[in-house]
């Protein structure tokens, strides 16, 4: 937030009286200003639409669009729960919560379709192939995307570690063996959690390659990592809407999962034997599934 007011204070000088006044209603109402079109931005002010557009290029931003995606990165970053849920039931307004939701969410796996870095995909498959022992860790909401990562990464490798978070000291005893020769895998979103930041931190120092699942370079888990995928998340009322990344985290199991095609086919066919024989699923089920599936 600091950075964008220091830019528009820089501004001031060469920015139009319309301009201005979109200046002093940012640095007034950051939190919501962060959230409007740039029409509704100009109704509250008084300017015309295209006026908000160009007092975002004079700030250096590409169009509006651009200048709305840096406060609202501010933002989310800052706001309390509470403020996230009056923030976004203001947003939706009177459109239906299930159309408004989902039409956001595949809107965010469109965004981080067109955006992610294939190249830093690409170095994330690989070092976990490579990677003597996998160690993922998430905290808070993002933990359900650690555990998920542990989960199917247990079907392809042997040495997968999920980091448990109740406390910060057992963080770093969860990691004490982690060697250049490890990747550590790690999840999150804002709010970023400090404890997190900080099992990077150690990571980066011990030499391990780190693979961040997060919302951009501007991350504190995306500096100076092996690979940043980055997913776009938003708001979903106070809950963090984690439909990308987890978008991108199945793509990352996907493209592990074919390249060890041969090795996992012999493990799930045992698999698939020890649930027969200890009746792990139920087979009359899955009988009745096929044959409505059939008809």
């Amino acid at each position: 937030m600091q950075d964008l007011l220091k830019t528009i204070e820089t501004a001031m000088p060469a920015l139009s009286k319309g301009q201005r006044a979109i200046a002093a209603y940012i640095r007034e109402h950051f939190d919501k200003a962060a959230y409007m079109t740039a029409s509704r931005l100009g109704q509250e002010v008084g300017v015309s639409e295209s006026t908000v557009v160009r007092f975002a290029c004079e700030l250096g931003y590409s169009g509006y669009p651009a200048l709305q995606r840096a406060m609202q990165e501010t933002v989310r970053m800052r706001l309390t729960s509470l403020q996230r849920m009056e923030i976004t039931n203001s947003r939706m307004g009177d459109a239906h919560v299930l159309d408004a939701v989902l039409t956001s969410d595949s809107e965010k796996i469109k965004y981080t379709l067109d955006h992610i870095d294939r190249d830093a995909f690409e170095r994330a498959v690989s070092a976990l192939l490579d990677a003597r022992s996998i160690y993922i860790v998430g905290m808070r909401s993002s933990a359900a995307l650690a555990d998920f990562l542990a989960y199917y990464l247990g079907y392809m490798f042997q040495n997968v570690h999920l980091i448990r978070t109740t406390s910060g000291s057992e963080i770093f005893e969860q990691m004490m063996r982690m060697e250049k020769e490890d990747v550590l895998l790690a999840v999150s979103f804002p709010r970023y959690s400090t404890r997190l930041i900080n099992a990077v931190e150690y990571a980066r120092q011990t030499g391990a390659r780190v693979i961040s699942v997060t919302d951009g370079n501007h991350s504190p888990i995306a500096q100076n990592v092996y690979a940043v995928l980055t997913a776009r998340s938003d708001m979903a009322s106070f809950i963090d809407s984690l439909v990308a990344p987890l978008s991108i985290i199945n793509a990352l199991l996907a493209a592990v999962a074919q390249k060890k095609q041969a090795e996992l086919s012999a493990t799930l066919a045992k698999l698939e034997s020890v649930w027969d024989t200890f009746h792990v699923y139920d087979k009359d089920s899955d009988a009745e599934e096929r044959k409505h599936s059939d008809e």
